[in-house]
């Protein structure tokens, strides 16, 4: 996050380390924007301050015990404190209790190496969760056309929530029942295939564990296995960032995220999160066809463009450019679509571009 103006800096103290920050900005927010790591997992830059999850925990000079550093605005010469040993023992307790709470097995988990209560747990040296508890009954929601919800995998901190709410507004996700059966649900406690969800992905983004996926990527890969390749979306003319998650050894896209950038800051419709595995269908044309004698015949690349070409020019030369016209598609790439325009008006020499995007 950038610094508005000189006039709005202060300067704090993190663990023994001076500051820059914001009038207005939060001491999490601060920390992250230095580098400096403090566990959290009901935040997220999106959906705000929580201060649910308490992870964030840290001792600030002239307040009484320990404070949510998510929640606390910063003030000119603040002095934090989040690894000292009370601090430690507190966010320790935290994610300990969290972990000992659900069915975290981060080895057959699907979120493994791109957890945020795994990378939490790691960084405070909790190996195995200490306490005993009963073990949680599976509780699955595998109604949903995209997204996979495995309840026993929620540490209900709130961010989908929020993010449904008040993100995209689809407003389907809430908090329901009360105490110990709290849990997340959709509408009035319905199967997310039956309920108002538009299955935009927004949670699946959002959620900090292995609670709430997307369903045509389990098995498909783990993160450290897929290629990240940053590109716009090709459906429409908004122009999504988003990434990529790419297979190479078997050529194929394994899912879609959003990258938090305008102009959509990672939020992505159902069709730019879902509709992906166009690339490497298996009745996609890999060859190119020319037809001879009434039927498609398989050429060479050299023969198919010299024939194209000749044609394209026999058809200007005769009946001018603006005979010709070239359709996009929102199943290729922008970088594709891109050429396709540059080359009807750089080469051809007419404006005669569309995209099937606008039905």
């Amino acid at each position: 996050m950038s610094l508005v103006c000189k006039e709005d800096v202060v300067k704090i103290t993190i663990n023994g380390i001076e500051c820059e920050a914001w009038e207005g900005a939060t001491v999490l927010q601060v920390a992250r924007h230095n580098g400096i790591y403090i566990p959290a997992l009901c935040y997220h830059e999106k959906t705000g301050p929580a201060g649910k999850c308490r992870a964030c925990l840290g001792e600030i000079e002239g307040m009484r015990g320990l404070q949510t550093t998510c929640s606390v605005v910063v003030k000119d010469g603040m002095k934090v404190t989040t690894d000292s040993e009370v601090a430690r023992a507190a966010q320790r307790m935290v994610i300990d209790l969290l972990l000992s709470s659900g069915r975290h097995d981060c080895v057959s988990c699907e979120q493994n190496g791109n957890c945020e209560l795994q990378d939490a747990a790691y960084y405070l040296g909790i190996e195995h969760p200490s306490f005993s508890l009963p073990l949680a009954e599976e509780d699955i929601d595998d109604s949903g056309e995209f997204i996979y919800r495995d309840h026993t995998k929620c540490i209900q901190c709130g961010r989908c929530v929020a993010g449904c709410k008040h993100t995209v507004i689809n407003e389907v996700l809430d908090f329901g029942y009360r105490g110990s059966t709290t849990r997340v649900i959709c509408d009035e406690d319905l199967p997310m295939g039956t309920s108002s969800c538009v299955q935009c992905g927004e949670c699946v983004q959002l959620c900090p564990t292995g609670a709430i996926i997307d369903k045509k990527a389990r098995g498909q890969g783990r993160p450290w296995q897929l290629e990240q390749v940053n590109t716009t979306c090709a459906y429409c003319g908004v122009g999504c960032q988003l990434t990529l998650h790419v297979d190479r050894q078997h050529n194929k896209v394994v899912r879609v995220t959003g990258r938090e950038v305008p102009p959509n800051e990672g939020m992505l419709c159902v069709k730019g999160r879902y509709a992906y595995e166009f690339p490497s269908n298996s009745k996609r044309l890999k060859y190119p066809l020319i037809k001879k004698n009434g039927e498609h015949v398989r050429v060479s690349w050299e023969e198919a463009l010299d024939y194209t070409a000749d044609k394209i020019r026999e058809i200007i030369k005769r009946d001018g450019p603006d005979v010709f016209s070239a359709f996009g598609s929102g199943r290729i790439t922008n970088e594709n679509n891109y050429a396709i325009q540059k080359f009807t008006r750089a080469v051809v020499g007419t404006n005669n571009v569309d995209h099937c995007a606008r039905t």
